[in-house]
């Protein structure tokens, strides 16, 4: 190959998602931006949607056209709404691309979870069976050898690396664990809704698919697999009127209450000794959002009620960057066999 570097596409790159792509793939040093794929917007330079980017991208949104992208792009990025990749991605992995899907489309094992909760029958089965989840702090190995990624949901990447260890490790009680968890407004996508509108969302805090958001079986099925054994989880969303961030708290009942917070911060700092996005904090020091804005980073605080028996993990990465489209570059870095962090942010613009 020589210094040749990758060819990578965006296919959907209007949206939040596509965005944040866009401005982590300009500045990673292996990639090359050849091809951004839309529908609705085909035919518009990139800087009609983006005009900050005007003096940076001069690429303009062409069709999707699954043989052009296949032959002018080595890696693709699908930023679609759910339940339109999986009838891009088996085309695309034929012709010996590398596949990385922000939708839910390939995160279930099981496509029968997946059409109870997206309402979409499939036939890809045989693809999806290669399919990997693309949470790299759990499933690193696997992501290095994968042609098809399935990108987590936002939601399920700050509740997972907040209950990943104690999961995996026995220490709670696995049906306690209860996620109550804020994002901000960009979680919702670009196109226009009324309850996104500024008169709508600002000064007001509300919870949102109570008891049946759809990020509910894609944590359940990551937990279990982690626990070793089914398990169902509480999840409540909330929207916070803010742009950036989720932070989520987690509580769940510790099986041995004499495990104290030290104790966790150590057993945390060794589960993710080798997860270079992953921070854990002191004690008594809690995350903010505003920390990981704009950068890869998942924050993770610890703290043990012994009054309640109970542990409280809270957890704060930025919902368009380790949420969704950094954590996409990163697993490209795995399958790519690139450093894990390049071209990733891990400062945050502050204040």
């Amino acid at each position: 190959m020589g210094n040749e570097k990758t060819r990578v596409g965006i296919i959907g790159a209007s949206g939040y998602g596509g965005i944040q792509l866009v401005r982590l793939l300009l500045e990673h040093p292996q990639v090359e931006l050849t091809y951004l794929a839309g529908h609705s917007s085909a035919g518009k330079p990139y800087s009609d949607l983006y005009p900050h980017l005007t003096h940076r991208v001069n690429l303009t949104i062409e069709p999707i056209d699954l043989e052009a992208i296949a032959d002018r792009c080595d890696a693709v990025f699908l930023g679609l709404p759910n339940g339109l990749a999986c009838d891009m991605a088996p085309a695309l992995l034929a012709k010996g691309c590398k596949v990385l899907d922000l939708s839910a489309d390939y995160r279930f094992r099981n496509l029968n979870t997946y059409t109870e909760w997206y309402k979409k029958d499939r036939q890809d089965q045989t693809t999806n069976n290669q399919a990997v989840y693309g949470l790299p702090e759990l499933y690193r190995d696997a992501i290095k050898d994968a042609q098809l990624i399935g990108c987590p949901g936002c939601y399920p990447t700050a509740s997972l690396l907040a209950l990943s260890p104690l999961l995996k490790q026995g220490f709670i009680v696995p049906e306690t664990a209860i996620i109550d968890a804020k994002s901000g407004t960009s979680g919702g996508g670009r196109e226009a809704k009324v309850n996104m509108l500024l008169a709508e969302a600002e000064g007001s805090l509300g919870a949102y698919g109570v008891a049946k958001h759809r990020h509910t079986p894609e944590i359940e099925q990551i937990a279990s697999d982690l626990a070793g054994t089914e398990l169902q989880v509480q999840f409540t969303p909330h929207l916070i009127p803010m742009v950036r961030g989720i932070l989520a708290t987690v509580y769940a009942t510790l099986r041995d209450p004499g495990l104290v917070r030290d104790d966790l911060i150590t057993i945390y700092s060794a589960f993710y000794r080798a997860s270079p996005f992953v921070k854990i904090l002191p004690h008594g020091v809690y995350p903010q959002t505003k920390w990981a804005w704009g950068t890869n980073l998942c924050y993770i605080g610890i703290e043990v009620d012994p009054r309640t028996g109970r542990v409280i993990v809270l957890s704060a990465i930025d919902n368009l960057v380790k949420g969704q489209a950094g954590q996409a570059v990163q697993c490209l870095n795995l399958m790519m066999g690139w450093e894990e962090s390049l071209g990733l942010p891990q400062l945050a613009f502050y204040p």
